[in-house]
């Protein structure tokens, strides 16, 4: 195996509007997916009491 004693280029800072859409980026996930636990939640939580099936036209008066 080859080993080199050559170190390679120092990484480029991010520039400050780089910093700042990463952090927009990340801060949208985060707050997309709070709003569908929040938005979702009620809909898959089981109810106490089930609501009455309301019956149709066609079997009440017939």
């Amino acid at each position: 195996m080859f080993q080199s004693n050559v170190t390679p280029p120092p990484r480029e800072r991010a520039t400050a509007g780089q910093i700042a859409g990463r952090w927009l980026l990340g801060l949208t996930m985060v707050s997309a997916l709070a709003g569908a636990l929040i938005l979702g939640t009620p809909a898959l939580s089981q109810d106490q009491s089930p609501r009455q099936t309301q019956q149709s036209q066609a079997t009440d008066g017939r």
